[in-house]
């Protein structure tokens, strides 16, 4: 009784200095159902970001003892009631109404910087969404998001972030039983384009203009200020979207599975499931199991994206205009921005990449050519812009070739033809160009390892991460795969 009534006091110490907020569940209660987290018998830390706590004004969370008890589900923080949102989505093209199967949102946190993000518990038991799933995660699942996406945030890539792993203390059933753990994930917000989805099949105008509304309002306020808010949202978000492409393009990351529920309406990535990132170049990169024709290859990202977009745009279809033929046509206007705007963005960050400071004729050329090379060689992506930046990084036979000489060459040229600055062209190949990224064979090894309670691997990959693009060298191992993988796969955590 004690440990409880201790529990209770430190919430409502918490509730003092901070209410969580709900607004989102004033939209409409068919987006969300009420839900607590499945008891469960022993929660314990197994990993707790301190320092994301402290830049979310979270310190009274970061010394406490019975913060497990609350990042489980097992106590309500404040007054607001957990919930899971409803959604729909295109699951590999295919339409399906879903909802948080396995997630629950606690509320809603405002940042020192006035920022509104969700606070989400992941694993955390059944919802009424769950269908014959079990709502539940192992901890190697939880373990590998709260890696992955705290590199992504190393990287600079927006993206959700990871605040806590609990372990459950109860087994959860996969193809063998395994511990279980929640995960509990910070996002500017958990709304989708699969939302929007789920509520224009509703049929109902009124709450399409709220739920709209309400989006704007929190994610992209300055579109209230145009004259056509839905029109000018619609494209924010596509151009979002696009410039998040380049983004993974830059590093390697594959997705995975880029179905219209794991894209985020913030621009945010979210959603680490069967995920990696890429170490040699195949632009037909698969890493999930079930994507057997790579419909989410590395390659196919920006055209998938720009798919998932249209379906976002015919979920607007009834607000952004009156007439039904102009909201087509609007719509399309809106989506045929996808391609000039992320072919641009691409061609930037290549030459960003590259170290080429201005444009410059023949540089297109040379992207295509390094392209196709690094296609037909499977050449390490990320090593391979580390060969062009200095002849000491080249540690692999295959950038001594002739080939790739020719292009180092053709690359000095351009710079040399521009009149570029040579240190700052270096400067910056190297802000863009990271020496590490999560390789698959040290994440599988410092997954398994974390399980069975040694986390040095673990903590090693997330210091990397968090400085990936300066060369730690007591790190060094960390920056090459110990192996190629070249039939490497992973699973979807449920």
């Amino acid at each position: 009784m004690c440990a409880i009534k201790a529990i209770q006091d430190f919430s409502a110490y918490l509730c003092a200095v901070q209410e969580l907020q709900s607004t989102y569940t004033s939209i409409d209660q068919r987006l969300f159902s009420h839900v607590h987290a499945l008891a469960m018998p022993a929660p314990a830390e197994f990993l707790f970001n301190a320092a994301l706590a402290e830049d979310m004004g979270l310190s009274s969370l970061i010394d406490s003892s019975h913060r497990a008890a609350i990042l489980s589900g097992q106590k309500n923080w404040g007054h607001t009631q957990p919930f899971a949102q409803a959604y729909a989505g295109h699951q590999f093209g295919h339409f399906t109404i879903l909802g948080d199967g396995r997630a629950l949102v606690l509320g809603e946190w405002i940042n020192p910087d006035g920022q509104r993000v969700d606070i989400q518990l992941k694993g955390a038991g059944p919802t009424p969404y769950s269908r014959r799933g079990d709502g539940l995660a192992t901890v190697s699942a939880m373990l590998r998001e709260y890696l992955i996406s705290e590199c992504m945030h190393g990287l600079g890539i927006p993206t959700t972030r990871s605040l806590a792993v609990v372990a459950t203390g109860m087994p959860v059933y996969r193809e063998e039983a395994k511990s279980g753990a929640v995960l509990t994930r910070i996002a500017k917000s958990h709304i989708r384009v699969g939302t929007f989805e789920y509520a224009a099949q509703l049929q109902d105008l009124d709450l399409l203009k709220r739920f709209t509304h309400y989006t704007i309002q929190r994610h992209y306020p300055q579109c209230l200020e145009t004259e056509h808010p839905i029109e000018s949202f619609l494209r924010e978000v596509v151009r979002h979207q696009a410039e998040l492409i380049v983004q993974w393009m830059r590093v390697g990351f594959v997705h995975g599975v880029m179905n219209t529920d794991n894209m985020s309406i913030a621009g945010e990535t979210i959603d680490y499931g069967p995920c990696a990132f890429m170490n040699g170049f195949d632009w037909g990169t698969v890493f999930s199991s079930i994507d057997t024709q790579g419909r989410y290859a590395y390659g196919r990202q920006a055209p998938i994206a720009q798919w998932n977009l249209a379906v976002l745009a015919s979920a607007l279809l009834p607000v952004l205009h009156s007439d039904s033929e102009r909201a087509v046509e609007i719509a399309r206007e809106c989506i045929n921005t996808f391609v000039p705007i992320y072919e641009e963005a691409y061609v930037a960050m290549m030459r960003n990449k590259l170290g080429l400071l201005n444009p410059i004729e023949g540089d297109l050329l040379l992207i295509d050519e390094l392209n196709a090379w690094m296609q037909q060689t499977h050449a390490d992506f990320t090593l391979t812009f580390h060969a062009l930046e200095d002849k000491s990084q080249r540690i692999q036979d295959i950038f001594y070739t002739a080939e790739f000489e020719a292009i180092a060459r053709q690359l000095n040229l351009l710079k040399s033809v521009g009149h570029e600055d040579a240190k700052e062209s270096v400067v910056r190949m190297q802000q863009h160009n990271p020496r590490f990224i999560p390789r698959n064979a040290w994440v599988e090894e410092a997954l398994e390892k974390a399980v069975h309670d040694d986390h040095t691997l673990f903590n090693q990959l997330l210091e990397a991460g968090s400085q990936p693009y300066e060369q730690l060298h007591y790190l060094a191992h960390l920056y090459t795969a110990p192996e190629d993988q070249p039939h490497y796969k992973t699973f979807c955590g449920t």
